[in-house]
C-alpha cells in the first residue's frame, strides 16, 4: 500500500504559478534594434572607407566588432516578448 504524504492530503497548499511572462520594458526593443543597426553601420563604414574608419588600427577586427554588436542584438531577440 502506498504511503500518503502531507502533499497528497492537501494538494491546494502550493501556490499557483503565474505562467504568463511579464512584457519587456519600453527601452528593450529600441536597444535591441539599435545594436543590430550600429553593427551594420560599423561594418558598412569599414567597407566604404576602405578600412580607414571606424578604427583604422584594428584592421579586419572591425568586422568582428560589427558582427559582435549585431549578435548582441540578435541574442536580445530571444528574450523579446
Amino acid at each position: 500500500m502506498a504511503k500518503t504524504t502531507s502533499d497528497d492530503q492537501n494538494p491546494d497548499s502550493t501556490p499557483a504559478r503565474n505562467t504568463t511572462a511579464a512584457p519587456n520594458p519600453v527601452w528593450f526593443k529600441p536597444i535591441m534594434f539599435g545594436f543590430m543597426l550600429v553593427g551594420l553601420v560599423w561594418i558598412l563604414t569599414y567597407y566604404v572607407s576602405a578600412g580607414l574608419f571606424p578604427i583604422a588600427t584594428l584592421g579586419a577586427v572591425n568586422i568582428v566588432i560589427g558582427f559582435g554588436l549585431m549578435f548582441v542584438g540578435f541574442l536580445m531577440t530571444t528574450r523579446w516578448r
